[in-house]
């Protein structure tokens, strides 16, 4: 693969990996608010903190995944590995790291991999 098209991917899942980490600070101080004792609420506004805490406890957990991909993806760069179909071992297709670039199989392996967890 080009270098200077996998440089321009590393900047990218950088950039990724820094608004994630900010979007979990926030995150962090959205729940700690939350986690206060509510003062004399009614049933719904005890319901309706349940509810924003495991929202926020959701989107955390999807960010950690995304950053463990994404620190995957720059272990791989850093290897040169990066863009290698990690079941096949054929070369991930420039378009799809593009569109996902932390992407590790090739879309008839990733494809295959889905159907068998259905």
């Amino acid at each position: 693969m080009d270098e200077k098209i996998v440089l321009e991917i590393k900047e990218n899942l950088l950039k990724q990996r820094a608004q994630i980490v900010e979007a979990l600070a926030d995150q962090i101080d959205d729940m700690k608010n939350l986690v206060k004792p509510v003062e004399s609420g009614d049933e719904a506004d005890v319901a309706s903190d349940a509810i924003d805490r495991t929202l926020l406890d959701s989107l955390g957990a999807q960010d950690a995944q995304r950053i463990r991909l994404i620190d995957g993806a720059l272990e791989r760069i850093r290897l040169g590995k990066y863009g290698i179909c990690t079941s096949c071992g054929i070369d991930i297709p420039e378009a799809r790291l593009q569109a996902i670039p932390y992407a590790t199989m090739c879309v008839d392996c990733a494809s295959a991999e889905e159907r068998k967890h259905r």
